[in-house]
């Protein structure tokens, strides 16, 4: 794609358009965190487990599965539900894991209309790198939320997303909300 310059403009020259710049997700292009192996020991959703609520950003957690966001969210609240147990596929799960799955995923979409407003959702799972799993090894479903025209130009044509909030500030109202049980 080439920039529209003004007039008698050089490359580089201001041209009039804003940029939204989105350099953290190079980190994601370039794998960093990917766990290179089948192994627990380098992946992101394990080492999550383990650390502070924040620090991990997670928003709730049951007994057998839990929720974070998203590090590279599609839209704002973009959340995934994981069980604790590092597996890569949804046949490992067993009965308690499976219930617990779609019981977060429930109550993340439930929360997500409350504290954002959200109008619709999609939710899926990507089982397998050749199926689109960023990290294939950690079975997660993603909950993302949806609103009416949240899918403009920028995606389509600046392929960056603008997310209104910082990661740490949706984290604590969704968190906040999380019904106590």
């Amino acid at each position: 794609m080439t920039d529209v310059l003004e007039p008698g403009g050089l490359p580089g020259d201001p041209d009039g358009l804003q940029r939204l710049w989105t350099p953290h997700r190079m980190v994601y292009l370039g794998g960093q965190d990917k766990p290179s192996g089948p192994g627990a020991a380098e992946c992101p959703f394990c080492r999550a487990q383990g650390a502070s609520d924040e620090d991990g950003l997670v928003v709730a957690r049951g007994e057998a599965a839990f929720v974070v966001l998203n590090l590279y969210p599609y839209n704002s609240g973009h959340t995934m539900v994981l069980p604790y147990r590092h597996v890569a596929d949804y046949t490992e799960l067993d009965e308690a894991e499976v219930a617990e799955v779609a019981a977060l995923t429930r109550t993340a979409m439930t929360v997500a209309r409350e504290v954002l407003g959200a109008q619709g959702f999609n939710l899926g799972m990507n089982q397998g790198e050749v199926a689109g799993a960023g990290i294939a090894a950690h079975l997660h479903q993603h909950v993302v939320p949806r609103w009416a025209g949240d899918a403009n130009f920028l995606p389509v044509v600046g392929r960056t997303k603008a997310l209104p909030e910082l990661l740490g500030d949706t984290r604590q109202r969704l968190a906040d909300a999380w019904p106590r049980g």
